[in-house]
């Protein structure tokens, strides 16, 4: 079957995420809007992802574990897991490669737990929008460790993107699939990186405030609107 998705959207765990952004604000938003199933990628942490699948089940739609890494190159790379379990055990890896800088929540914002009704467990001391000692190179064998799938984040942006920062998708590297932010950029970026014409494109919001979150536009076709069957799909791509 097919399925509206948007497989990158930030919660109030990320600095940069409004306050708004709760999880059971965002999937709820989500689920109203008629998407099928989401991800959450805060950066550098999973940490609200199980209080938005606990959200999701409420209210009828899959929430997908996921995290936007920032790599030791400052490219961002949305990462996503079958279930919160792995998500949270990578997470707590991607914690011991993140620089010890505490958050300033007056500068950068509060970065918030929650659980699935919106009460505040706790605050994450460590600054989340630092980059990860983690390179582009050695993300995806890494993430496959924990039984996850990573590709490249937003590559029409002019920051934080691989090909603002590194200039190309090196084969090497073995991605499969990329996210482009904006669907009309992608067939001029495929004439321009043909390696794009065999990967799989995503196209999703990177929302981090509420009124930011997109229409449904992007279907993917699964077996079943599942986390699992997602990551074997992506997997087998």
């Amino acid at each position: 079957m097919d399925y509206y998705y948007d497989l990158h959207i930030h919660s109030c765990l990320s600095p940069c995420g409004d306050s708004d952004m709760t999880p059971y604000n965002l999937v709820n938003m989500a689920a109203l809007m008629g998407f099928d199933i989401i991800a959450l990628t805060d950066h550098n942490t999973a940490g609200n992802c199980r209080a938005a699948q606990k959200a999701g089940e409420a209210a009828g739609i899959t929430v997908v574990a996921g995290m936007e890494l920032c790599t030791a190159e400052e490219v961002h790379m949305v990462c996503l897991f079958p279930e919160a379990d792995s998500a949270e055990a990578f997470s707590a890896f991607v914690k011991t490669t993140l620089p010890p800088v505490k958050n300033k929540p007056h500068i950068f914002g509060n970065q918030y737990y929650m659980d699935e009704q919106d009460a505040i467990l706790g605050e994450e001391e460590i600054l989340l929008l630092t980059a990860s000692s983690l390179t582009v190179s050695e993300l995806p064998a890494r993430v496959a460790e924990y039984g996850g799938f990573c590709y490249p984040a937003h590559i029409d942006r002019d920051s934080y993107s691989i090909l603002s920062n590194l200039g190309m998708i090196d084969p090497s590297f073995g991605f499969r699939a990329v996210e482009i932010f904006d669907p009309q950029k992608t067939e001029s970026l495929k004439v321009q990186h043909p390696i794009l014409q065999q990967m799989k494109i995503f196209h999703s919001s990177d929302a981090h405030y509420l009124d930011k979150m997109q229409e449904p536009a992007h279907k993917i076709t699964l077996p079943e609107n599942t986390p699992q069957a997602l990551l074997t799909y992506l997997q087998s791509l």
